[in-house]
């Protein structure tokens, strides 16, 4: 037997988890990966600044329900990524983060971008953290990294490899690759869950069912809308949840929010089935809002620390969504149901109610454009397959009210950080992801100058992303929080210029174009597909209009 790299084995162990594609910026102390990466033929996408391949991991991690893979040197490269990984944790996305560090020969001796601890100021923020300190070790807790990652609740992990552990070469069969690395073993119910689920369902008169990042991992869609269509019970979703059900399926309600437009007596939810829901942000809290303070719930989640947080619940049940729902439509084939097509009815009226409320602003004639105008037009002119990733405190609120959610995985967008300006980011790991799909990023103004620099990576890559910036000159949503709280007199640290995001855009090779009037952001939205480019279309919209969801956000906030 010859020898390994460290570097070698990291790699080798990666492709036992049927890993294609990392993302990173390179640094000396990743040198050994990145030479056995060329060696293997598996690409690194390379960003322009660390954190943006941290979030394209994400997007891949999202995009795919695979694991996503991000590697960035020590010192600067970790801490730039931290960002990333915090949104990961939050929104328990699958990312293996890999970090260099200086060799541990090098302790206590002032070298480059040493004396930081990355394991323990990444614990906090991870499923797991650890530092390899030993080569032959490296098979077995790459792998055990990834498991982790991977399995229920998901959620980031990170590995920090000193350079010289990494570099060493040792004899291979002295550290052996783990034949299995993955491992598929989702949590089934009970049945007496199972039967008390069945019965509160059966008796209540305006049941809803919800789903979260739990259900949309668990790849739960095909069997989510069997139960649907067999109790004939609405569904709703949540960021990471859009279309699991299509959303033009008549049993499709919309986002968490809109539960708050049936508010009229009769018409609010008496129970709620959650499927890999966190209560919490998108639920409004314990408020009654979107979920009625009278109504059971039976709770259907992978932690149990998630079951009871906020809300008592009637039934809770610790187990995979979709192996709940492959024993809850078990069940349901037996059943006698109740006729819920007056429910069913009030659900489509309160959907055909909120759109009457928003045509007056859709019908706007004069500029400057406004954003539901804006997204709608998105949305009328792209492929019923693109991928569209909403960045921006306030746009992507926006899109929620139009988006067509028809794929899972299609819309991928914020979720418990709020991390604004990670939008190219993940557009990168989406469109590696998914090559042949068109992807379209939709991004605030005060969001794409983040990492402005991705259009170069995109250019680099030849990743033919679309942004559309929604540019209003402002940090819109802090403009409006503003406003409520402290006055429009009292404005401050909220105005941005109107700068020419697409010029810079160009600068970098890609197709550009300004849009100042709506009838000319369908055909500019075409023709940035048609141009088989990285594209930016600078998007003249008005900051007075404040999102419906988002009011209820500011209001409850």
């Amino acid at each position: 037997m010859g020898k390994v790299t460290g570097g070698e084995l990291v790699v080798r162990t990666l492709m036992k988890a049927n890993v294609k594609n990392i993302f990173g910026l390179h640094g000396a102390h990743l040198e050994a990966i990145f030479q056995s990466c060329l060696d293997h033929h598996i690409p690194i996408t390379d960003t322009r600044h660390e954190v943006a391949a941290g979030h394209a991991a994400e997007g891949y991690a999202r995009a795919t329900r695979t694991l996503g893979v991000a590697m960035v040197t020590a010192g600067p490269g970790f801490t730039n990524v931290i960002t990333s990984i915090a949104n990961a944790y939050l929104d328990r996305t699958p990312v293996l983060f890999i970090t260099g560090s200086s060799g541990l020969g090098d302790a206590e001796t002032n070298t480059l971008q040493s004396g930081l601890d990355q394991v323990a100021v990444a614990t906090p923020i991870t499923k797991w953290a650890h530092r390899i300190t030993v080569t032959q070790q490296i098979p077995r807790l790459v792998a055990q990294a990834i498991r982790m990652a991977t399995s229920a609740p998901m959620g980031p992990v990170l590995l920090d490899i000193p350079a010289d552990v990494l570099g060493a070469q040792i004899e291979e069969d002295s550290a052996p690759i783990p034949e299995r690395v993955l491992v598929d073993s989702p949590a089934a119910p009970q049945a007496r869950a199972i039967d008390e689920a069945i019965q509160l369902l059966k008796s209540a008169a305006r049941p809803v069912i919800m789903v979260g990042v739990g259900a949309y991992f668990s790849d739960a869609g095909e069997e989510l809308q069997s139960f649907a269509e067999a109790t004939g019970i609405p569904v709703f979703s949540d960021f990471q949840a859009h279309g699991l059900l299509a959303s033009s399926h008549p049993l499709y309600g919309g986002t968490y929010h809109k539960m708050a437009d049936l508010s009229s007596e009769g018409q609010r939810s008496d129970l709620v089935l959650a499927l890999g829901v966190r209560f919490g942000l998108f639920t409004l809290g314990m408020s009654d809002l979107v979920v009625p303070l009278a109504a059971k719930i039976i709770h259907v989640e992978t932690d149990p620390k998630e079951i009871g947080r906020l809300r008592q619940v009637a039934v809770g049940i610790v187990a995979d969504p979709r192996e709940t729902l492959r024993a809850l439509n078990a069940r349901a084939k037996s059943e006698k149901w109740p006729d819920r097509s007056r429910w069913q009815q009030a659900v489509r009226n309160a959907k055909v109610e909120r759109c009457k409320r928003l045509q007056a602003d859709l019908n706007r004639a004069a500029p400057p454009i406004h954003p539901l105008q804006a997204v709608s037009a998105i949305v009328d002119n792209i492929a019923e397959d693109t991928i569209v990733i909403g960045d921006g405190a306030e746009a992507y609120h926006w899109m929620n009210e139009v988006i067509r959610q028809n794929h899972p995985g299609s819309y991928i967008t914020h979720g418990f950080l709020g991390s604004v300006g990670f939008g190219l980011g993940l557009s990168l790991g989406a469109q590696v992801a998914h090559p042949k799909r068109p992807v379209l990023l939709l991004v605030g103004d005060g969001a794409i100058g983040f990492t402005i620099a991705e259009f170069d990576t995109m250019v680099r890559h030849k990743l033919p992303i679309v942004a559309v910036v929604m540019n209003n000159h402002s940090w819109a949503a802090s403009q409006h929080f503003q406003e409520i709280v402290s006055g429009k007199e009292r404005l401050s640290g909220t105005e941005l210029r109107d700068a020419n995001y697409h010029e810079v855009a160009a600068a970098f090779g890609c197709h550009a174009q300004r849009v100042t009037e709506i009838k000319d952001l369908g055909p500019a939205i075409k023709a940035a597909f048609a141009s088989g480019k990285p594209a930016c279309i600078n998007v003249s919209i008005d900051v007075v209009p404040l999102p419906p969801e988002l009011h209820l956000l500011m209001a409850r906030h």
